[in-house]
């Protein structure tokens, strides 16, 4: 007699799924609609919609390299993709604050992945001004990994221990 597994979090991949969708639908929009540089007011002197590409990681961390880094970030992406997945696999459905943040980690880094592999870059758009000092551009991929990083660390903090005994 074959005991049926548990039910796990890889039902919350369908959240991946929107990630990605919107974070290439975003992407070129962009691409389409700004030219390179180009600063576009959201919210005049804080939020404008930009067109950069970056080569590296976040804030241009090995931008500068001669290729190798587009396979390193594409072997990196699909390394924790792939990890946390499998923590999703192990984790009971039920666990939302476990499977929320990992669905929007692994769909930034697919979503990103998507644009190494075609294009050896990545498309940023989102560029934040506070007084005079700007933050480097970025994406709906890089806010899906930021927003799911913060959520699991607070909910691992604070989320307290009730939640996981269940």
């Amino acid at each position: 007699m074959s005991k049926l597994p548990k039910p796990n979090a890889l039902s919350w991949l369908w959240l991946t799924g929107v990630v990605i969708v919107l974070d290439q639908l975003s992407k070129l929009w962009v691409r389409s609609s700004i030219l390179p540089g180009q600063q576009i007011p959201v919210v005049s002197g804080f939020w404008y919609w930009t067109l950069a590409f970056n080569k590296g990681a976040a804030f241009s961390f090995l931008a500068d390299g001669s290729g190798w880094q587009r396979w390193f970030f594409t072997v990196l992406a699909l390394a924790i993709s792939t990890g946390l997945a499998v923590w999703m696999a192990r984790t009971p459905r039920r666990d939302w604050r476990t499977a929320l943040p990992l669905a929007l980690i692994i769909g930034g880094a697919l979503g990103n992945l998507v644009d190494r592999l075609h294009a050896g870059q990545v498309t940023d758009f989102v560029l934040l001004y506070f007084g005079r000092w700007a933050y480097p551009a970025f994406n709906l991929a890089d806010s899906s990994i930021f927003v799911g990083a913060v959520l699991l660390i607070g909910f691992g903090m604070f989320g307290g221990p009730a939640h996981r005994s269940k």
